[in-house]
C-alpha cells in the first residue's frame, strides 16, 4: 500500500469520480504489504468525506467480501488506480480464476507495469459487472467544479466565512482559509491540491468557452458567405 499511497492523487480521483455521477469507495489494497494500515487508512478518511474507505489483501484474500456490499446483480463498477496497485489482482480474486494477467510492481522507483492495456467489460459469478481500465500515470480533470467541490468541501465551507465573497485566500483581512491555515486546522498540502485542482478546472473552462466560441464563428461566417451567396443569384 504504501508504494503508491498519495492523499493528493486519491483527491484528484475523487474529483473526477465524483464529477462523473458515479459513487466512489476508496479501496487500499496490498494491505499485507504495510504495517501501518490503520493509520493510512485514517489518513484517507481525513480527506475523504462521506467516502466509505477500506483495506484489504488481493493477493492474500482478506477483506474481500465488503466488495459483495458494491459489486452485485445489476450493479457495474469500475475500478481506477495507477499502474501497480492490485487492480487485476481483486478482479482475479473476485472471478476466482487467474484470467488477468498480473504484473510485479518494479523495485525501481516502485512503479507497477501496465498489465491491463485496453477497457473489458467483465461479468462477475455475483451477478455484477466490473470495468477493468489501464493503471493510470496522469489523470486529467473533466467537467466543471461540482466534484471538486464535493472532495474540498472542507474548505467550501471555510471560504463562507471569510469576510469579502470573493476573497483569493491570500493577503485579505479575515480570511477563513488563510486563519485555519495558521492555527493549524487546514493542512497546508491540502489547501495547495485545491488551488491546483481548481486552476485546472478553470482552464479547462476557458478551453472549453473558446472551442464553442470558435465553432460559433465559423458557424456565422458560413451563415454570412450563404447570405453572400444568395445576392449574387440574385443579380444575375
Amino acid at each position: 500500500m504504501d508504494l503508491n499511497f498519495n492523499l493528493r492523487r486519491v483527491e484528484r480521483y475523487l474529483s473526477v469520480a465524483w464529477e462523473s455521477g458515479a459513487i466512489p469507495v476508496i479501496l487500499l489494497n496490498k494491505a499485507d504489504l504495510c504495517p501501518e494500515t490503520e493509520a493510512r487508512k485514517s489518513e484517507v478518511e481525513s480527506i475523504a468525506f462521506g467516502v466509505e474507505v477500506h483495506a484489504l489483501s488481493a493477493s492474500q484474500n482478506v477483506g474481500m467480501e465488503i466488495l459483495n456490499k458494491y459489486i452485485h446483480t445489476g450493479k457495474t463498477v469500475a475500478f481506477l488506480g495507477s499502474s501497480g496497485v492490485g487492480k487485476s489482482t481483486i478482479i482475479n480474486s473476485l472471478l476466482g480464476t487467474e484470467r488477468l494477467k498480473v504484473n510485479e510492481v518494479s523495485e525501481l522507483g516502485s512503479r507497477g507495469r501496465h498489465t491491463t492495456t485496453f477497457r473489458e467489460l467483465i461479468l462477475l459469478p455475483s451477478g455484477g459487472m466490473v470495468i477493468d481500465t489501464p493503471g493510470m500515470r496522469e489523470l486529467q480533470v473533466w467537467g466543471d467544479e461540482e466534484g471538486l467541490k464535493q472532495v474540498f468541501d472542507d474548505i467550501e465551507e471555510l471560504a463562507l466565512n471569510c469576510r469579502f465573497r470573493d476573497c483569493s485566500h491570500g493577503n485579505e483581512p479575515d480570511c477563513a482559509i488563510q486563519r485555519a491555515l495558521n492555527n493549524g486546522t487546514l493542512a497546508p498540502k491540502r489547501f495547495e491540491s485545491y488551488l491546483k485542482l481548481k486552476k485546472e478546472f478553470a482552464y479547462l473552462a476557458n478551453r472549453l468557452t473558446m472551442k464553442a466560441s470558435a465553432v460559433e464563428k465559423v458557424r456565422w461566417k458560413k451563415i454570412s458567405q450563404y447570405a453572400k451567396d444568395l445576392k449574387k443569384q440574385d443579380k444575375i
